[in-house]
């Protein structure tokens, strides 16, 4: 999407910048003084009709652009002093549009962090939209079992709320107990998961092998989980080690729970250290 060439602007074009204030900016020429803002503005409700028959699961957009940056975008005061405080025109509509979907801008996509959290976002979204397509108590009931140990490394808080909303799923009435699930939802996984939160779901999931696990393994195992505490190896190590348990002692809650594989392993997103 490039609202500039949708909207009707020319190639090449005046730059452009945003004046005002950063909650009612004006998208205006540099040189010309020439006002873009109802033309952007009527272009870009009509693009994001267009964009919600596209089925999406996320969205990046242009980092500091007038059009489509999606925060930090430098807005011009009446005494031509720049402020970073702006959402671009696009990025405003289509994020009042699309309220809960993963958004992120390619600039914020160098952070390997904010990377990995994105791409998660976006398949958790998609598996969403699976489950609500011909909706029943039970698909909701097994996408939250699912997803447990994945919500617990982006939100305890929400984690518990979310299983607070599934204990009413017999009770509330359906598009109400989607609507909060869902906010629910996407509020977690908009949380960035932390070094702690990860070994908190580590040590967990060791819990389910005290039985199985011989000293030996169960040293290895927090060795392992240690090494990553310290920032000496990446999380793809103990993870690597728990999926082999899983695999050995045939764990089946643990086979089910996406927080073990939340993406392809083809996009080394867990490899960092």
């Amino acid at each position: 999407v490039c609202p500039e060439v949708e909207c009707g602007l020319t190639i090449p074009r005046e730059s452009m910048r945003l004046v005002g204030t950063p909650e009612s900016p004006r998208l205006i020429t540099n040189k010309s003084g020439t006002d873009h803002t109802e033309k952007m503005n009527h272009w870009a409700a009509g693009r994001v009709g267009q964009l919600a028959e596209e089925n999406l699961c996320g969205f990046i957009f242009k980092s500091k652009s007038p059009s489509s940056g999606m925060e930090r975008v430098k807005v011009y005061d009446k005494n031509n002093v720049p402020r970073a405080a702006g959402v671009g025109l696009f990025a405003q509509v289509f994020m009042e549009r699309f309220p809960i979907l993963p958004v992120e801008e390619e600039g914020r996509l160098h952070d390997i962090i904010l990377r990995e959290n994105f791409i998660e976002s976006v398949f958790v979204y998609k598996r969403w939209r699976n489950t609500v397509f011909d909706f029943t108590a039970k698909k909701l009931v097994d996408f939250h079992t699912s997803h447990k140990l994945l919500l617990r490394a982006h939100s305890e808080k929400h984690y518990r709320e979310l299983g607070r909303i599934v204990a009413k799923a017999g009770t509330l009435d359906p598009e109400q107990l989607l609507a909060s699930y869902q906010d629910n939802l996407m509020a977690a996984m908009r949380l960035k998961p932390t070094v702690k939160k990860h070994v908190n779901v580590l040590m967990h999931m060791m819990g389910h092998f005290k039985k199985q696990l011989t000293s030996d393994e169960k040293q290895e195992l927090l060795e392992e989980i240690e090494r990553f505490r310290n920032s000496h190896i990446p999380l793809i190590v103990p993870i690597t080690l728990l999926n082999h348990y899983v695999r050995k002692y045939n764990e089946t809650y643990l086979q089910q729970q996406y927080y073990l594989n939340p993406h392809p392993a083809e996009l080394k997103l867990r490899n960092h250290a």
